[in-house]
């Protein structure tokens, strides 16, 4: 299960990483990571400090277990140094995550 967090925790950052336009790590301030209690087998971290994102301070959750929750979900939230305003940043949903916000879904 770990290399499955790992996985989908690269392929999220990277491809917020892409529709952003954001081609290096320097503007990145913070990453923050939750994962659905399911998962409790590695820290998402991992996964950005394997695709070099060593100097970028990162902080690994675990969500609370609430009624009809999404399951086996790493959501990371990018915290970026820039002069966007905020629609003009793309929210990234793979995945079963799409059922979170079908409105965001189709801009991407």
């Amino acid at each position: 299960m770990s290399e499955l967090v790992l996985e989908g925790t690269r392929e999220l950052l990277l491809k917020m990483l892409e529709v952003n336009g954001i081609d290096d790590f320097e503007p990145i301030a913070a990453l923050f990571f939750t994962t659905t209690p399911d998962l409790r087998s590695t820290f998402p971290a991992e996964a950005a400090r394997g695709l070099g994102m060593t100097m970028v301070p990162m902080l690994c959750n675990q969500e609370i277990p609430v009624p009809d929750r999404l399951e086996r979900a790493v959501r990371v939230m990018l915290q970026l140094n820039t002069t966007k305003r905020q629609h003009e940043m793309r929210h990234v949903y793979l995945r079963g995550a799409v059922v979170l916000r079908p409105d965001l879904v189709s801009a991407q």
